[in-house]
């Protein structure tokens, strides 16, 4: 009688060894970062049309619609002139205290209003992000673009008041442009930081109003701040001059002609604040929002 054969029985595999050897992944697995830029890259045109709907749908239930997008910031500019250039006498010292509210008011609208849409913007899609597999930076980055449209109707009305109030129109108002882009780019990376934490503290849209209201406050737009941190003391100057919304409003104004208060010898240095922030913001904002890549859509 022949003897049997023995076989070896066939090694049992872990399920992750199994996934590599048939070349399986993670579902939801985050890429590494060049192919996440990559990715973005090529969702472009879904971020530019999403952002579009969302302006389009902005005030689509309001009578007047998007000319909303102007008399928002004007009926804001109105109230505040009335507290803090009527009531409180703010405006004392500054000549065209009309164009100086309304840069601060609107340069800082911008930052705020992305913040808001950013903190939102895991949260609010969670239907979308569930049945479709995109770069989820895609939606921070589509808020932003949206802002960034408003803002273009926000300035065009800035610039009439500017002019109404007495200033001339000059070249220098071109250097608008390289600003409003740095601003852009810090607005993005605070809505990326502000996604990923909305995303994981689904209270903190409740918070974020009040945070912004603080730093509102802070940042010289119902007032000088030259003037009024004239006498405080070192560390709360070093606080004032650090945050980052100063360079923009105060440069803002500076371009504009209405009284910004900047020494001259000054510019450049508030124009490279103004760039370090863009950068620091743009690029650390993304990749905080890309190392929780994973992690949107769960829970």
């Amino acid at each position: 009688m022949a003897d049997a054969v023995v076989t070896e029985p066939y090694p049992a595999l872990a399920p992750a060894q199994l996934a590599a050897r048939h070349g399986l992944r993670v579902a939801g697995a985050r890429p590494g970062l060049t192919e996440y830029v990559r990715r973005l890259w090529a969702y472009r045109h879904f971020i530019v049309s999403f952002a579009n709907a969302k302006n389009i749908a902005t005030f689509s239930s309001a009578q007047l619609g998007q000319l909303w997008h102007v008399l928002t910031p004007l009926t804001n500019a109105g109230v505040y002139f009335l507290i803090f250039g009527v009531i409180l006498n703010t405006r004392h010292g500054i000549d065209n205290f009309v164009g100086f509210l309304c840069a601060g008011i609107f340069i800082f609208g911008y930052t705020q209003q992305v913040v808001t849409a950013g903190t939102k913007a895991i949260s609010d899609n969670m239907n979308l992000i569930r049945a479709l597999q995109f770069p989820r930076a895609s939606l921070p980055i589509a808020a932003t673009i949206t802002q960034l449209q408003q803002m273009a109707f926000a300035m065009a009305v800035l610039l009439g008041i500017v002019v109404v109030t007495g200033e001339p129109i000059t070249f220098k108002w071109l250097l608008l442009i390289p600003l409003l882009l740095l601003q852009s780019l810090f607005n993005a990376g605070m809505a990326m930081l502000f996604a990923r934490l909305g995303s994981k503290i689904l209270d903190l849209k409740q918070v974020v109003p009040f945070l912004l209201r603080t730093w509102l406050y802070a940042s010289g737009v119902f007032f000088s701040l030259g003037t009024a941190i004239k006498n405080a003391p070192h560390f709360v100057k070093v606080l004032l001059q650090l945050n980052p919304m100063v360079p923009f409003i105060e440069l803002t104004r500076e371009i504009l002609g209405v009284s910004s208060g900047i020494k001259p010898e000054s510019v450049p240095a508030m124009w490279a604040v103004a760039a370090g922030w863009a950068l620091l913001l743009s690029v650390g904002g993304f990749l905080y929002f890309w190392r929780g890549e994973k992690e949107y859509g769960r829970g």
